[in-house]
């Protein structure tokens, strides 16, 4: 019968990592009975689920510091950069391009 004892929750995001990557490293051993892989799966999804919600609210947390025109520090909120957008292909030939091989 495979040990199916529930770990608790890492304290912190480095702690889930390092057991996350324990988990895939026994894992692809090869070592394992399906039961456990499966046992160590689930553990695994809780895990990234950890990381996932420790990783948002850091990002929630975070504040740049600026300094406005005197010089102080300033902090802000984060604002994540928004997505560059993509480029539409160009229709038609270009206008005012001088293409010369010499």
């Amino acid at each position: 019968m495979p040990n199916q004892v529930k770990k608790a929750a890492p304290a912190n995001f480095e702690q889930a990592m390092s057991r996350l990557e324990e988990i895939v490293e026994k894992m692809e051993s090869g070592d394992l009975a399906l039961e456990d892989l499966i046992v160590r799966y689930e553990e695994g999804m809780q895990l990234v689920k950890v990381c996932q919600e420790r990783l948002t609210s850091a990002e929630e947390r975070i504040e740049i510091i600026t300094r406005n025109s005197a010089g102080k520090p300033v902090v802000k909120d984060f604002e994540a950069a928004a997505p560059v957008p993509a480029v539409a292909p160009m229709q038609g030939e270009p206008k005012n391009v001088d293409v010369s091989l010499f």
